[in-house]
């Protein structure tokens, strides 16, 4: 791999090739952003060796690590552009509508649907780092849709990152995702957003704040440029799990204003078991 383009210069698409360029010392690494700034900021920190706003025609891999709703309009232009040697892939949280979309493009299979579940609360080039990556899974959707030859491309550049490949159908990504992901980032949004209106009559209010409330809010800190495309993107998935929380929290509402502490005490202890369930995911 020699060459590798990347349109979205922050956290993701910046963690991508700082990581890829120390695997790949001689590798060229050339990008674009919208914002100049982010531009500017990625090349002084060796995100990219230089700016531009077209891949070269002797690409290898192009990333797209764009706003959701930004990245069909962005994945079509850039089929457009490329070589016959060329691959994109896309890092968006979303893929039903992207796969959709190009599903009768001439160059099909010259895209690959990926998502890395990796990530902070924290964004933009100066927020990357080459470690983001290192041991995290990568989603891949209709992968038989992408050409052999390309798909080598991809498979040297996901192992070189140390990233662990899992294959699902972009439906049941997009399914999943409302819940593991999307769901807990407006949970976050929404705490925060609770407890800022009640600063408006209590200042005191972060003086009781303890290491609790920071770890549930931590992703209301998230970049609103990403996560509003994202929740309307996968809007349906969303409702669906929006609506089952809602419910829960209901019910958990009504059994506290009947003080019925033996029945919180079974369910608590019933959800506890999730600590298995993520404890068997880190091994």
């Amino acid at each position: 791999m020699k060459k590798i383009h990347i349109i979205g210069l922050g956290l993701l698409g910046g963690s991508f090739s700082l990581a890829a360029r120390r695997k790949f010392p001689e590798l060229i690494v050339t990008g674009y952003d919208i914002s100049e700034k982010n531009q500017k900021d990625a090349e002084i920190l060796g995100i990219i060796t230089e700016a531009k706003n077209q891949p070269d025609s002797d690409t290898d891999i192009v990333l797209l690590a764009t706003p959701a709703d930004s990245l069909g309009r962005i994945l079509e232009e850039t089929l457009n552009q490329i070589g016959e040697e060329t691959l994109v892939i896309d890092l968006g949280s979303t893929k039903s509508k992207l796969c959709q979309l190009v599903e009768n493009h001439p160059k099909r299979k010259q895209y690959l649907a990926g998502h890395p579940i990796a990530g902070t609360e924290y964004s933009g080039p100066k927020a990357a780092f080459a470690d983001l990556l290192d041991g995290k899974v990568m989603i891949l959707c209709e992968l038989e849709k992408t050409d052999l030859y390309l798909k080598e491309k991809a498979y040297q550049l996901f192992e070189a990152l140390n990233l662990k490949l899992r294959f699902m159908d972009p439906e049941e990504h997009d399914r999943h995702l409302a819940f593991v992901s999307h769901l807990s980032h407006i949970s976050s949004f929404m705490l925060g957003k609770t407890v800022l209106q009640k600063m408006e009559d209590d200042q005191n209010i972060f003086d009781m704040a303890g290491s609790g409330f920071a770890s549930t809010v931590r992703l209301a800190k998230s970049s609103p440029a990403m996560w509003a495309p994202i929740l309307t993107e996968n809007k349906e998935n969303i409702l669906a799990a929006l609506d089952g929380y809602i419910a829960n929290l209901s019910a958990i509402r009504d059994k506290i204003a009947s003080s019925e502490k033996e029945s919180i005490y079974q369910e608590l202890a019933e959800i506890n078991q999730i600590r298995d369930i993520l404890d068997l995911g880190k091994g």
